[in-house]
């Protein structure tokens, strides 16, 4: 392999049926990867090796892996192996709740490939289970309930779109603990120790994006030594991410309503982890759904 073209990325794209992966492949074609759907993984060293020799060791390459892989599912892991392939492997896993994945399989009309002669809902049991390991071990596990076709389109563009792919990608994501935690999320923090602004009746409109709220979040005891101490944490758990090779973590930060203290918090979270060089971005689940 020359050493003026370092081999390019190579995305495994797996997940739940009916939580996006065409969408998600399509995109990575979009962003000019060389796109296989359906692949054994067996043949995923084959695949590279083509790739390489046809369009040289630098062209990006995303293989769709799902369950109608059967029996050569088992093998992904193996075959994703630290230098198995010559390439850094990123897996992404897709995943919705049971009830979004029925309705989006049922408005399509198809069985699920493990329903057999039960329910749909059984199927994607069958599926979970299946799919719990490799999910466990996912690069970059990808919630796709509260999204459409667009919105997962963005996520893949700014996870994969940018030819800079030192700095690890963090996602600080404010919700509202009423509405559910979030099931991708790799960490996960509790504001409701903090004084909550709603009970403040000239700070009950606003958002925590708003100044006159960040800064009595930001004020109240207890705020600025959760920060003093977490987002080293977050800092430390993240250089071992890099080390590691992976380059993707998503840090959840929840409130009652997912309104005034987790946006505040997220807020000077990302901040924060940006000026220590990380590419932090905020992101704000709940905001404005009350």
């Amino acid at each position: 392999m020359s050493e003026q073209t370092p081999p390019g990325e190579l995305v495994v794209v797996t997940g739940m049926t009916g939580a996006g992966r065409s969408t998600a492949a399509k995109e990575l074609e979009d962003l000019g990867f060389y796109v296989v759907d359906n692949l054994p993984p067996s043949l995923l060293r084959d695949v590279v090796r083509l790739v390489d020799e046809s369009s040289g060791p630098g062209q990006p390459i995303a293989v769709v892996v799902d369950v109608r892989s059967g029996s050569f599912f088992q093998t992904l892991q193996a075959n994703l192996a630290q230098g198995a392939t010559g390439r850094h492997a990123t897996l992404i896993f897709l995943d919705a709740n049971d009830e979004v994945l029925v309705r989006r399989q049922e408005a399509v009309r198809r069985p699920h490939p493990l329903q057999g002669t039960g329910r749909l809902l059984d199927g994607l049991q069958r599926e979970r289970k299946v799919l719990a390991d490799l999910r466990s071990g996912a690069d970059l596990v990808i919630d796709t309930s509260a999204l459409n076709v667009h919105q997962l389109t963005r996520a893949i563009a700014s996870s994969f779109g940018k030819a800079d792919k030192v700095r690890l990608s963090v996602a600080v994501i404010s919700f509202g603990f009423k509405y559910g935690i979030p099931i991708d999320a790799d960490f996960v923090a509790d504001m409701r120790f903090l004084p909550n602004p709603h009970w403040i009746p000239e700070l009950r409109p606003h958002t925590g994006r708003d100044a006159d709220v960040a800064d009595y979040v930001m004020t109240r005891d207890g705020a600025e030594q959760f920060l003093d101490g977490y987002v080293p944490v977050l800092a430390g758990v993240a250089k071992g991410y890099l080390r590691e090779g992976k380059r993707f973590m998503r840090v959840a930060i929840g409130c009652t309503g997912g309104k005034h203290r987790s946006v505040a918090m997220t807020e000077e979270i990302t901040r924060r982890m940006c000026e220590l060089g990380y590419d932090a971005r905020a992101i704000h689940r709940d905001l404005g759904r009350e």
